[in-house]
């Protein structure tokens, strides 16, 4: 059973900082792409950030570039995102997903959202 557990998500004011964290098991993890989407009611989701199998290549949504790092480690199935500089657009509920794609297959697995919230 694929599990992403997220945390590390809550109440801040503009310009803090958090730590997002994504505990993933139940696949092979070293082998997807790994995603941070947000989420607001009654919007679409943002891809935020993802980075592949082993960090060579990450890419950022220009409303985060330069305040927001995405890592991960391999060794532990995790998957990490800090946050600097937070801004109140930035409020949103954050999901961690992890997709891989093979000839025949498209696994695509979430956890189930932490909330952000930056306001002052």
């Amino acid at each position: 059973q694929e599990q992403l557990v997220e945390s590390g998500g809550g109440l801040v004011q503009p310009g803090e900082s958090l730590r997002l964290s994504c505990v993933c098991s139940g696949f092979a993890f070293n082998k997807y792409v790994m995603k941070w989407h947000r989420q607001v009611p009654g919007q679409e989701r943002e891809l935020v950030a993802d980075i592949t199998p082993w960090g060579d290549t990450i890419n950022y949504s220009d409303s985060v570039k330069g305040r927001f790092t995405i890592s991960r480690d391999n060794a532990n199935a995790t998957l990490s995102l800090q946050m600097n500089s937070l801004k109140p657009e930035d409020t949103a509920v954050y999901y961690c997903n992890a997709v891989r794609r093979t000839a025949a297959w498209t696994f695509d697995h979430w956890g189930q959202g932490t909330q952000v919230t930056v306001s002052s």
